[in-house]
């Protein structure tokens, strides 16, 4: 008989593709020689359903979007209407939303690591992530009532001032997350098994990288230095000291280490803005009816898994006539097919969970 390459598919029912997503995958034995990516099982329609509502109406219906990042999805959203709008955000709650952005940054993060290590076999790991994360929704549910979609932030501002218990909770995370991320390096960093998974493991080169229009974490994997945050800052981001984790190899093995080291950098810039936290309003003061001259506006945020746009254009109504958003998850999952040739069919689980996508985002 002839040889024949092997084509196998992988969901989209699977425990390790991150949502409903399947991958086309022709392999020469174990070895993958291609992989093709299929979206769409999901049929949201979101920006068409932002066509329908209000300004306000459609901030929480951004949490839905990469659901482990909602604030992050919140903020992307609030900044470009307010930007569009001319609407010129409080100190204080640019600080508080600082505050909120980086928690749900090392929120999302604790979950990455436990979902990409239990994928490849440390279960242990996906608790201790979890366990500490809890403290973390402990938190957003006492600011504003909600653990995961977490409408944490309004146009012209935030809801809430920070009580006195939310920022002894906000200290308290900030004390207890190191530890436990000194327990997660414990268990991974030197663990052999570990380090035979994921080391030269799904490499890419960075010119390559920004061919493909990698961004996050994955990209500074490579050792491209391109943070939002610090390259085109925004809600108060330029007052705060804080470092661009990046790494050498571009594996799975280094958006390990980075992602570690920006959970790090995160609670540095949380406590800053706690205890630098200026005096005055939370909100601007926006009509309730919130009516913007036509114009158009596109604005980026660093969210926890990449650059995450939006496109807004008013017609001069309450409701936009056009909103498109730059998933991070959906632009990353573009040099997957890269990554993964000449790697094992293994192989494929850590290099996708490295990439950290939720699908709720890509089948916006």
């Amino acid at each position: 008989m002839p040889y024949k390459h092997i084509e196998i598919s992988m969901g989209p029912q699977h425990p390790s593709t991150h949502g409903v997503l399947q991958l086309k995958v022709t392999a020469d034995n174990e070895v993958v020689l291609n992989v093709e990516p299929v979206i769409g099982y999901l049929h949201r329609g979101m920006e068409k359903l932002w066509e329908h509502r209000t300004y306000p109406q459609i901030v929480p219906l951004t949490d839905r979007l990469d659901y482990l990042g909602a604030v992050l999805n919140n903020l992307g959203y609030v900044l470009a209407v307010e930007k569009l709008a001319g609407i010129e955000v409080p100190k204080r709650a640019q600080y508080i939303r600082v505050i909120l952005a980086e928690l749900q940054r090392v929120a999302s993060h604790l979950a990455w690591i436990g979902f990409n290590a239990n994928d490849i076999g440390a279960m242990s790991v996906l608790l201790y992530g979890f366990i500490e994360r809890e403290g973390l929704l402990d938190l957003f549910e006492e600011y504003c009532g909600a653990r995961l979609t977490v409408h944490g932030l309004r146009i012209g501002g935030v809801p809430h001032d920070l009580t006195p218990k939310v920022c002894e909770l906000i200290r308290g995370v900030v004390t207890s997350v190191p530890r436990r991320l000194a327990d997660i390096e414990a268990l991974l960093s030197e663990n052999r098994i570990w380090k035979h998974r994921t080391v030269g493991i799904g490499r890419i080169a960075p010119a390559e990288a920004i061919q493909y229009g990698l961004t996050g974490p994955a990209l500074r994997a490579a050792g491209v230095r391109w943070d939002i945050r610090k390259n085109i800052p925004y809600s108060s981001y330029e007052d705060f000291d804080f470092d661009v984790p990046l790494g050498t190899h571009s594996d799975v093995y280094d958006r390990y280490l980075v992602r570690m080291a920006e959970m790090r950098q995160s609670l540095r810039i949380i406590t800053q803005a706690l205890d630098r936290l200026p005096a005055g309003e939370v909100r601007a003061k926006v009509p309730r009816l919130l009516k913007i001259p036509p114009g158009e506006v596109f604005l980026s945020v660093e969210a926890a898994k990449g650059e995450l746009g939006f496109y807004i254009k008013s017609n001069g109504t309450d409701k936009p006539e056009r909103v498109k958003m730059k998933a991070p998850s959906f632009i990353n999952m573009q040099c997957f097919e890269k990554m993964c040739q000449g790697h094992l069919i293994a192989d494929l689980v850590a290099i996708l969970g490295s990439l950290d996508i939720v699908l709720g985002e890509i089948d916006k």
